[in-house]
């Protein structure tokens, strides 16, 4: 994804420099065998954009705690293809046993879907995804479990990574979220409301 590689270089090199304690968390890419065993246990190809950022980092360290570093994607830390395989699961299992239990409408493609590939996760659960349906593929999306319905973000990572590196290159507001970006103790990106 030759697309993806400007934006994404240019928000690491500004993590790098910016905020050291987020740069550091970044893992090294998973091999070729991992995102293969990963794309078996979602069972279909994933998205060019996230096979590509998954080869160039399989996630970040863990965090303990919200005062620690690596989530720097609006408060979300970036999954390893593990942590991924296993949030898509626990979609899919929401979503057939909406279907199952009669209650498809509220749930599928609403708050879970078989083809949603969760990448990024917050300390509440909350996460980020790559839609893989049919007319929506490529797009990235926020579930908020605490909200009926998801929010699609951005059209691909690509423009999502674009939109960061301008919010944290000027100090803008992102609109999509309403959120602009803060440096926590010169070590770690936030992104606070206003």
């Amino acid at each position: 994804m030759n697309g993806m590689q400007e934006p994404w270089h240019r928000f690491e090199e500004w993590l790098r420099q910016n905020a050291p304690g987020d740069y550091s968390t970044l893992r090294p890419g998973a091999s070729d065998s991992e995102i293969s065993r990963l794309e078996s246990e979602v069972g279909f190809t994933l998205h060019g954009e996230l096979k590509w950022l998954l080869s160039k980092h399989n996630g970040v360290t863990p965090r303990r705690s919200s005062t620690a570093p690596g989530a720097f994607l609006l408060g979300y830390s970036i999954l390893d293809a593990e942590g991924i395989a296993e949030w898509h699961r626990n979609l899919s299992d929401m979503a057939h046993e909406a279907a199952e239990e009669g209650y498809e409408k509220e749930v599928v493609g609403r708050t879970a879907h078989t083809q949603w590939v969760p990448f990024a996760q917050a300390l509440t659960g909350d996460l980020l995804f790559v839609d893989h349906r049919r007319g929506h593929h490529g797009e990235v999306g926020e579930i908020s479990f605490g909200d009926p319905e998801y929010l699609p973000l951005w059209p691909s990572i690509t423009s999502m990574l674009t939109s960061l590196c301008d919010a944290v290159e000027g100090g803008l507001q992102l609109p999509s979220v309403r959120r602009r970006p803060s440096i926590h103790e010169g070590r770690m990106l936030e992104w606070v409301m206003g």
